[in-house]
């Protein structure tokens, strides 16, 4: 014999409820007491840790995926800097007007240029991977930058 039990719903809840055993055509005790068993089931436990362990380990693998990036990026920053500042001479005062114009215009190509490929769904990672893994042949006598073998 089963035993009675009052008990208060949210009407969000209560409203669910009433759905699930309209569409199923079972009533809404079964569903109650379905819902209460399994909450207190050993296994729904063990499944509820699987699934917070198996997203903590996503959340684990996307933090350190996160990590290596930000490396390379600060890795690739800095060395971009030193090497602009080792080959880039002083300007005289009587061409910086014209040098901040220019690089005005520069930096709204660059800008531009960076959002189409964000909105293309381009990476920098993803093409960096692809040119690290293509064997590259270099000539001697020809320096290069590394542009050459990009398509860029």
């Amino acid at each position: 014999m089963k035993a009675r039990m009052n008990v208060y719903f949210e009407p969000e809840l209560l409203r669910k409820v009433d759905e699930l055993a309209a569409h199923r055509s079972i009533s809404k005790s079964l569903i109650v007491e379905a819902a209460v068993a399994s909450f207190l089931s050993p296994d729904a436990q063990d499944r509820r840790e699987a699934a917070i362990t198996r997203r903590l380990d996503r959340l684990t693998r996307q933090i350190d995926r996160l990590e290596r990036n930000l490396g390379i990026l600060s890795e690739t920053l800095a060395l971009y800097v030193r090497f602009w500042l080792i080959v880039t001479p002083p300007m005289p005062e009587s061409a910086q007007a014209a040098a901040r114009t220019t690089g005005a215009e520069r930096y709204q190509a660059f800008v531009d240029a960076v959002g189409r490929r964000v909105a293309n769904g381009h990476n920098f990672f993803n093409e960096l991977a692809s040119d690290t893994a293509r064997p590259r042949t270099f000539h001697h006598d020809t320096p290069t930058t590394g542009a050459e073998d990009s398509g860029r």
